[in-house]
């Protein structure tokens, strides 16, 4: 029987959130409590990497802390953006963030339909001319700059931002008391096993955002008892409804 859930994301802003139905539904706890927290570079750290922002005539974003932390270190290096850069996003919602900075009807946005760079990859082949810049985490692999290779793409990989382990208090290592977790990304695996060695003799049902954060919890030697972002189940609220039902005995 599941009473609690925490998932590792922020709380959402306003009560409207699928979430809190599900709450009222099954009648169970939900907790949000991010696993890892973003702090952007400063001006002296990014300039130790040697990239010119200006000598670019297009930006990729890939999420919105990566528009935060560009704007915020433009701003910082005293950078005035041109007013014909392009931003290239993975998806709308990402691309409508922009509008925090700047005048979306005078900028040129694109943006793709998957939240995945390989979506978003056919749009910029149709600008093939642009220079683009790729604003990352501290914690990337090279897929991006490999697809953008393999393309022919003018393209320059920075980093913006480090991602941080957000851990656990030792009065919210002894207080806790869920039933389920539900991990939003790879990264988030390791804080548990290193808050929680002794995980893997418990009873707590774990679940994932993707199928990459379900092979890092099957990495870690720990069962994946729910997965969103697949076929079946391409968000998390279907795939945690049809979890409840069938764990709290309604199927």
């Amino acid at each position: 029987m599941i009473k609690k859930i925490m998932i590792s994301l922020p709380k959402p802003a306003g009560e409207k959130s699928p979430y809190y139905d599900i709450e009222k539904e099954f009648g169970v706890e939900i907790v949000f409590r991010p696993f890892i927290k973003v702090e952007g570079l400063t001006a002296k750290e990014f300039r130790q990497q040697k990239v010119s922002i200006l000598s670019h005539t297009a930006i990729v974003f890939t999420s919105r802390h990566a528009i935060d932390f560009f704007f915020q270190l433009a701003n910082e290096l005293r950078l005035t953006i041109p007013e014909d850069m392009k931003y290239f996003c993975v998806t709308e919602t990402i691309s409508l963030y922009i509008q925090k900075y700047v005048q979306y009807r005078k900028r040129k946005v694109f943006f793709g339909n998957t939240g995945k760079i390989d979506d978003l990859i056919p749009v910029m082949m149709k600008h093939k001319q642009e220079k683009y810049l790729v604003p990352l985490s501290s914690v990337h692999n090279d897929d991006i700059k490999n697809m953008l290779d393999a393309k022919g793409l003018n393209h320059t990989e920075c980093v913006m931002y480090r991602t941080l382990s957000n851990n656990f208090t030792p009065e919210e290592v002894k207080n806790f008391d869920c039933d389920m977790l539900i991990f939003s990304t790879p990264t988030g695996v390791n804080y548990l096993t290193q808050s929680f060695p002794n995980v893997k003799e418990g009873s707590l049902k774990l679940g994932a955002f993707g199928p990459a954060t379900g092979k890092a919890i099957e990495k870690a030697g720990l069962p994946v008892s729910l997965m969103a972002g697949t076929k079946e189940y391409p968000s998390m609220i279907a795939a945690l409804k049809a979890f409840l039902k069938k764990e709290n005995g309604e199927d």
